[in-house]
């Protein structure tokens, strides 16, 4: 069985979708169409803005989403999802590529979410690490021991999870980590503590956003963050989606979970080649086409 995934934030690049645009009218229709409903021109940014405008949360993510989306759909009839999945932000893209939303209802979901935890992010600062190299278990035992909040954001691939938390509590979290026997404990260039409870003002803005959005029946299971697990049911996706911002995203458990259901082939569809690898650490046997 195949299936189909799709990136998150940090997988954007300057020159993003430009191939795409220049190859195809009805994306390049698409692209303008983004342009009009965000009220910028997005794809200025996108094909040659700088590396600081892109990485702007309210720039990367609509970003990440248009260019996968819009590949998904170039694809035409060659893109026939058994299933798909999406990481973080991705789970929007993969939604909207398999039918449950329409381009425009997606694209301002995604605005929106990336406004609110934009907002979060100045509210309360805070950041996120890599820890790699040290087992899941010890890395939570860590950040249950920490008074600062901190918690596993990212569950990535084995010996790769992300943390999120306050400032000082991942300094902390970090020095602990390596003392493990971490090989190495990166903090990174992140707007704030995404996936923690950092993120509950961006949650509460997000579901209101969702709550006034129509949402239809995917054409196949996505398996989504939160529980790792196949949906098809409107209501339970929207819920899901909203959980997500404070919740961590289980991406090992949901290739096991892809790869315990059928899918032996896998499909990475938007900017960069993150996914990919991750998969390939998770099951050696998968097969990236």
């Amino acid at each position: 069985m195949h299936a189909y995934v799709f990136p998150g934030q940090g997988s954007q690049f300057i020159g993003m979708g430009k191939e795409l645009y220049d190859a195809s009218q009805a994306a390049k229709q698409c692209f303008e169409l983004a342009n009009d409903i965000l009220g910028f021109r997005i794809t200025d940014t996108m094909f040659g803005g700088t590396e600081e405008e892109l990485k702007q949360t309210r720039v990367t993510q609509p970003a990440i989403y248009i260019h996968s989306v819009i590949a998904a759909y170039e694809m035409g009839n060659g893109f026939q999802p058994k299933m798909v999945a999406g990481h973080s932000l991705g789970e929007f893209s993969a939604l909207t590529a398999a039918k449950g939303l329409t381009f425009e209802a997606g694209l301002k979901l995604v605005s929106e979410r990336a406004l609110a935890m934009q907002h979060a992010c100045e509210i309360n600062p805070s950041t996120m690490a890599a820890i790699l190299a040290l087992d899941d278990t010890i890395v939570e035992q860590i950040c249950n021991s920490i008074k600062e909040i901190v918690v596993c954001a990212n569950f990535n691939c084995p010996g790769q999870i992300v943390i999120s938390g306050s400032e000082a509590g991942i300094d902390e979290a970090c020095k602990r980590m390596l003392d493990a026997g971490a090989k190495r404990a990166i903090k990174l260039s992140v707007g704030g503590a995404f996936h923690s409870p950092f993120m509950e003002p961006a949650a509460e803005r997000l579901e209101s956003a969702i709550d006034a959005t129509r949402f239809s029946e995917p054409i196949c299971p996505i398996y989504q963050n939160v529980n790792a697990s196949p949906s098809q049911n409107a209501d339970e996706i929207k819920k899901n989606l909203i959980a997500q911002l404070t919740a961590p995203v289980l991406w090992t458990q949901t290739i096991h979970n892809m790869i315990r259901h059928g899918a032996i082939t896998f499909t990475e569809l938007g900017p960069g080649k993150v996914l990919q690898g991750l998969i390939k650490k998770i099951d050696k046997d998968a097969v990236i086409v």
